[in-house]
């Protein structure tokens, strides 16, 4: 069997992160394996965008794991998988969402622990279960397998940095390989996220982190930079720019900053390699 995840596995060092690079479909999943990434993974949000969809349990897990399989089979690369609450709320259905994941090609998942669709978040205990399940899940697949466990209560303003705190401890005693906790209230407190544990810590370049430089995270320890829907927000940003010209006063003239057919070409043939 072929095993992404300990070339995906070794990437993970703390104080030198690497990218991962959210991908939302085939042709960008191989633009950003051609321009270098050393990991592609799925965006829960840009993925439900192409399907006309918000963020936040819109998505079915065959949905999701279609999806990944499309990615995997895009590039050569290891692509982890936005897996939002693991598509259910019992332990049993994150561990079998992990077994499912590694089946579709996978070299790992990320599980957060709001209660999806809602934005609340599941109670401490409950939350720490799911993932002990899906650690043991993991542990026993026939290759290896990267699990991170996502405290999403702070970017949700469901509860504060010692709530986060204290689950991310309680994540890495379950089992967990990684930890996350997306967009803390200050670089201060993110930096209690990396020093709360012995784990790789994922960071999110988005919002005001997007100011903060490779070199920066890497001086704060961290392991992993993904970008969630950033890429996939930006394309529907120019979308929305020059399709309010167009529509609104006839102008075409951003038409004229796109990437050249050629450039993309080169990039997929590239990444698919």
């Amino acid at each position: 069997m072929h095993d992404p995840a300990p070339s995906f596995r070794a990437l993970h060092k703390r104080g030198a992160p690497f990218i991962l690079a959210n991908a939302w479909d085939v042709g960008s999943a191989r633009v950003l394996a051609g321009l270098g990434a050393d990991a592609i993974a799925t965006s829960s949000s840009a993925h439900a965008f192409t399907q006309g969809r918000p963020d936040m349990g819109n998505l079915t897990r065959d949905e999701a794991l279609a999806h990944a399989q499309d990615l995997v089979a895009a590039t050569p690369l290891p692509v982890s998988g936005d897996f939002e609450n693991g598509f259910g709320e019992a332990p049993e259905t994150c561990a079998e969402t992990v077994r499912l994941a590694c089946e579709a090609g996978l070299a790992g998942i990320s599980i957060e622990d709001t209660a999806l669709p809602a934005d609340h978040p599941y109670a401490a205990d409950l939350a720490a279960e799911r993932i002990r399940a899906a650690a043991s899940a993991a542990r026993a697949l026939p290759r290896d397998f990267v699990l991170v466990a996502r405290a999403d209560g702070v970017m949700n303003g469901q509860y504060d940095i010692e709530e986060a705190l204290r689950r991310i401890k309680a994540f890495e005693a379950a089992g967990a390989d990684c930890v996350y906790v997306p967009l803390p209230a200050s670089l201060a407190d993110l930096q209690r996220v990396i020093e709360a544990t012995a784990l790789p810590v994922n960071v999110l370049a988005a919002g005001p982190y997007a100011d903060i430089s490779r070199a920066q995270f890497a001086q704060m320890s961290a392991a992993r930079i993904s970008i969630g829907g950033g890429l996939a927000r930006l394309t529907h940003r120019a979308v929305i720019d020059a399709g309010r010209a167009m529509m609104e006063r006839g102008d075409f003239s951003a038409l004229k900053g796109g990437a050249s057919e050629a450039e993309v070409n080169a990039l997929m043939a590239k990444g698919s390699a």
